[in-house]
């Protein structure tokens, strides 16, 4: 199975080295000096890495043949793709790996459907669930543990207990207006234009 690692991007210094977006929770183990890995584009690969560190809170890489700055641009926004066993398991017992949380489900512990797991983004402070609803927005979920409160891969969901405004902003704006007066009639004309004044 291949489980994309990183995205490239731009050069950093006139040396070879580039800035990488890291996408996986084991960048010491996925993105070690000697790890080779396939590239999307593939006519850019496959990359080895030389050597890693840490800059200002970012992972610079170097690629063995990679020498000069034009170089190392010239591989910006190359995807990086490691081969990974699909029966391998993240050692904790709460960690999942990317690929087996994309295209789970997302309900609400009431039930309520949210949307699909779409995207995993690996922030310095937190990862997030970028999830695409039934009307084709996204909206991102913080992945910790007090609103996702259930990992099922069996069921293929992923439960949640947003705080008010994550998921129902639009439900919160319209109530807030009816609060101010604006009273919706009988075909709901007030909540569309609720909606409507959303850019």
């Amino acid at each position: 199975m291949q489980l994309v690692v990183a995205r490239i991007g731009r050069a950093h210094g006139i040396k070879g080295e580039v800035t990488v977006e890291v996408r996986t929770d084991e960048p010491e183990q996925r993105l070690a000096p000697g790890a080779v890995l396939a590239t999307d584009p593939a006519s850019t690969g496959p990359l080895t890495i030389e050597t890693g560190r840490v800059h200002s809170g970012r992972l610079l890489l170097r690629f063995e043949g990679v020498r000069d700055r034009t170089a190392a641009e010239a591989l910006r926004n190359t995807l990086l793709i490691a081969e990974l066993d699909p029966t391998e398991l993240p050692e904790e017992e709460d960690e999942y790996y990317d690929h087996q949380l994309m295209d789970l489900d997302v309900v609400t512990k009431d039930g309520m459907e949210v949307g699909r797991i779409t995207e995993i983004s690996h922030l310095p402070s937190q990862d997030l669930f970028i999830v695409e609803r039934p009307d084709g927005s996204e909206v991102m979920i913080p992945f910790v543990e007090s609103i996702v409160t259930e990992i099922d891969l069996e069921e293929q969901r992923a439960v949640i207990d947003p705080p008010p405004g994550l998921i129902d902003d639009r439900a919160e704006i319209a109530s807030a207006r009816d609060a101010d007066g604006d009273e919706a009639d009988e075909n709901g004309e007030a909540d569309e234009n609720a909606d409507g004044d959303r850019p």
